[in-house]
């Protein structure tokens, strides 16, 4: 099921209206998993870090051992050329999208050599500015690179988060503050996240067991430009029930404020709204 509107699907070489079918039942990618995307996103005309993306879909694919095909600077004329059906004002989800379509003698492994790829374009609004979030508490943790492919933007890891946000959904919160395995905070179940306390902006330092975003060093990179550097650090579920602002930060929705964490409640304070002006002014530059 598709989550937006107005979807538009580039397979085999040609742009397709419409969200068409582009897996087999026998395809590897469709029965064992071996998928990887990545997202972008156009808004006010503009596609911030699209080439990171492009970039980073062909290293996930790497990761998962699928053939990359497309050249991550041929991927970025293809969607520019698939955006073009759009209105400038238009806010659309880029999603780029490799799979394996043999296994090797075991059936288990992909065979290299062999992949799918599409882009997916589809509406979907950014969300207010007004938008906030409440995070809890979930049993289920970051699984590590002995285990999972957690190298990889890959399709495989999400059912565990989505585990994750229905663990605490269930109770009231919208989304989940998650441990990694050694009990220290990595991320929420959908994005990176940073907090504030006593001016210090920090944020969990990147132990592998997650995916450091291209948002979030986006995000680190302006904050250091404006003056006020991030700390990476291992960071407790204490230290975020002592911050004075949280927000997370994620390609979907760029910055959004938390407002609360399990009983611990936060202020949308002025670091995270100098963040968000921030990265609307970069986008907007063409920088």
């Amino acid at each position: 099921m598709a989550v937006g509107t107005n979807i538009r699907t580039y397979f085999e070489g040609r742009w397709h209206d419409g969200d068409i079918a582009v897996l087999r039942a026998a395809d590897h990618g469709s029965w064992l998993g071996s998928n990887v995307f990545d997202g972008a996103r156009y808004f006010d005309g503009v596609a911030p870090d699209l080439a990171a993306h492009c970039a980073r879909v062909n290293a996930s694919a790497e990761a998962l051992m699928i053939t990359p095909t497309m050249a991550a600077e041929d991927m970025v004329e293809i969607v520019r050329e698939g955006l073009a059906a759009y209105a400038k004002g238009s806010a659309v989800y880029i999603r780029p999208m490799y799979w394996a379509i043999d296994g090797d003698e075991t059936a288990v492994a992909p065979k290299a050599g062999k992949t799918g790829f599409a882009i997916c374009l589809e509406e979907i609004p950014m969300p207010a500015e007004s938008t906030t979030v409440r995070l809890g508490m979930t049993q289920f943790r970051r699984p590590v690179l002995e285990s999972s492919v957690v190298n990889a933007k890959a399709g495989c890891l999400y059912p565990n988060n989505g585990r994750m946000l229905r663990d605490v959904r269930n109770r009231g919160f919208q989304n989940a503050l998650v441990a990694d395995a050694m009990g220290n905070v990595a991320e929420s179940a959908t994005s990176n996240v940073f907090m504030v306390r006593d001016g210090e902006i920090l944020t969990p330092i990147a132990n592998g067991t997650f995916l450091a975003g291209i948002t979030r060093a986006r995000h680190m990179a302006n904050l250091a430009a404006d003056g006020t550097p991030v700390r990476e650090a291992v960071l407790s579920f204490a230290d975020f029930r002592e911050a004075d602002e949280v927000f997370l930060s994620g390609n979907m929705t760029k910055v959004t404020p938390v407002t609360e964490f399990d009983g611990s409640h936060y202020q949308v304070g002025p670091v995270t709204r100098r963040v968000r002006e921030m990265y609307w002014d970069w986008a907007l530059s063409g920088a």
